[in-house]
């Protein structure tokens, strides 16, 4: 089997009608991952719906759609094959499922593209995407400045926005030195996967070529193992096997391991009698490969989806509580001491209690800007206290960032994102 190309997670954020969907859909069209049929048919559907040139949009909202429908797609659209990597793209449509993306571990992004239309600039949202990015350790973003058409492709619009994005990126805390900024029009195909004609002055990459630019993440197989449980098959003469993605460290055949907090809630010891991934058998699986695994003297009803599994002399921790630093992003009022939501950690979901609200961020600085304020309402960043209602495997960001992050549920939509910062274990 010829050794596959690393798999690279990338996410396109920005404000919404910026034009995301469109360089996407481009993107496929002109790398030849849509056929000319299908084009032709998106075409005739847009037309239909009087949006004429939302063709390339129409690709990513087929596929939204069939999300929808829980129909699964064909993975040539998902995946896009570069020189360097083997692309997945996350679309983040709205809001709301762009944090349900980045947080849930299975499309924990690499690296992001922001887009901005070129004419309509800085959002305020665009800000709110940043900080996201920034809490959930996006560290590789760069910037497609889009619709350069609608700006007769003007360099001097162009260092405008630049200019405007560059301040923004540094009061979040990025670095500009790292940042690379396209000028493209998705709707045009301009700079996507063909160079431009109609932009001399510009001499950067295309979009196509920005991928390779990024640099490979470095894959924490350092770190203790931790197998976060997605789902749990009985398979007929192997027996229990658990299945999930290794979020760091190495899982090898042999291997003693813990899985937390397991139906005692005092944890479950086992040990690893085979891995298998894409119906092969394999002796060790690093960190970033969905695996399936045999635990001996593991059983279907002692571990469920939620559940994880550790490196036995090394296991993850229970928080009794914990302090995190959370941004609120979308509550429809406000979010105040002894409010009780759903956290969405790695795969388990478990219902959390605010005790404190600490302090309020200033988003700008991340300086203190209020000590134990009221509540707290969309757009404001805060170290909060937390008390878990049940087992929740979690650890301090210092310790195992991979394990640190979680999504806030409520009532079916994310009210927030965040980062555990420090933890007292349950004994």
């Amino acid at each position: 089997m010829a050794h596959e190309k690393p798999n690279f997670n990338v996410v396109f954020v920005g404000h919404v009608d910026h034009g995301k969907s469109t360089c996407i859909g481009r993107l496929m069209y002109d790398s030849g991952m849509i056929p000319e049929q299908e084009m032709k048919k998106l075409k005739e559907e847009a037309e239909k719906h009087g949006k004429v040139g939302f063709e390339f949009a129409f690709v990513m909202d087929k596929f939204k759609e069939e999300r929808e429908r829980g129909v699964t797609i064909d993975l040539a659209y998902k995946k896009l094959i570069t020189q360097k990597y083997q692309i997945t793209i996350i679309d983040a449509p709205g809001h709301k499922d762009f944090v349900k993306n980045m947080i849930t571990g299975a499309s924990q992004a690499d690296a992001a593209f922001l887009v901005v239309a070129a004419k309509e600039s800085v959002q305020p949202q665009t800000k709110e995407h940043l900080w996201l990015l920034r809490t959930m350790g996006v560290d590789q973003v760069c910037v497609l400045i889009n619709k350069m058409d609608t700006v007769d492709y003007k360099e001097e619009t162009f260092n405008k926005v630049k200019e405007e994005i560059s301040n923004l990126l540094k009061s979040v805390g990025y670095k500009i030195e790292g940042v690379t900024f396209l000028a493209v029009s998705g709707l045009k195909g301009d700079n996507i996967v063909k160079k431009s004609d109609k932009m001399p002055w510009y001499k950067g990459p295309t979009l196509l070529e920005q991928f390779d630019n990024f640099s490979e993440p470095k894959k924490p197989t350092d770190l203790p193992l931790r197998m976060p449980i997605q789902d749990v098959y009985e398979i007929t003469g192997i027996g229990t096997v658990p299945v999930g993605k290794i979020e760091t460290g190495v899982m090898k055949v042999g291997q003693k391991v813990k899985i937390l907090p397991g139906r005692t809630g005092k944890g479950i010891e086992g040990e690893v009698k085979s891995i298998e991934m894409h119906h092969e058998q394999l002796q060790e699986a690093p960190a970033g490969d969905n695996v399936g695994v045999n635990i001996r003297g593991v059983g279907k009803k002692d571990i469920a989806r939620g559940d994880v599994i550790c490196d036995a002399a090394h296991p993850a921790t229970i928080a009794k509580e914990f302090i995190a630093q959370i941004a609120v992003i979308n509550h429809p009022t406000v979010i105040a001491k002894g409010y009780c939501p759903v956290f969405h950690v790695h795969t388990a979901q478990v219902p959390c209690q605010f005790v404190e609200l600490q302090k309020k961020l200033d988003p700008k600085t991340g300086q203190v800007a209020q000590e134990n304020p009221d509540f707290l309402k969309n757009g404001d960043v805060a170290i909060v206290k937390i008390k878990p209602m049940g087992n929740l495997v979690l650890e301090k960001q210092s310790v195992n960032p991979h394990m640190a992050r979680f999504a806030i549920r409520d009532a079916g939509a994310t009210v927030a994102a965040g980062i555990c910062i420090d933890l007292v274990a349950k004994e």
